[in-house]
């Protein structure tokens, strides 16, 4: 019966590993961290609207809007990245294939941008 509990001795090292990094991860920065932060900490910066205000207060979405859109054309650009390795194996067929995924990139593009999506006032 040992030797089989012995078998489990490497899950629960790293089991105790991990919980003694999350205590630490928790309590260091309590530790270390600065209690008052200064003006410049907590001014506003690029979301737009004050760090610490009303929680219930109106804000722009257009922020957001943005940022998924760049995330959206972010990850589609990266699905680019395995044709453009094998470029040289690569049949017409997949060409085809990477084409119309660039045109259907181009096409979600126009689109954002008839809408709206992208102006900034």
């Amino acid at each position: 019966m040992s030797e089989f509990l012995l078998g489990y001795l490497p899950v629960i090292i790293l089991f105790g590993i991990a919980l003694i990094l999350s205590v630490l991860f928790l309590l260091v920065p309590a530790v270390i961290a600065p209690k008052d932060p200064d003006a410049e900490k907590i001014s506003t910066y690029e979301c737009g609207f004050n760090a610490f205000d009303d929680s219930r207060m109106k804000f722009d979405v257009r922020f957001y809007l943005v940022a998924i859109l760049f995330i959206i054309f972010d990850i589609e650009v990266a699905f680019l990245f395995p044709y453009a390795v094998s470029l040289a194996e690569m049949t017409w067929q997949g060409w085809l294939v990477v084409m119309i995924f660039i045109l259907e990139l181009v096409w979600g593009l126009a689109y954002a941008w008839k809408v709206g999506a992208l102006d900034w006032e």
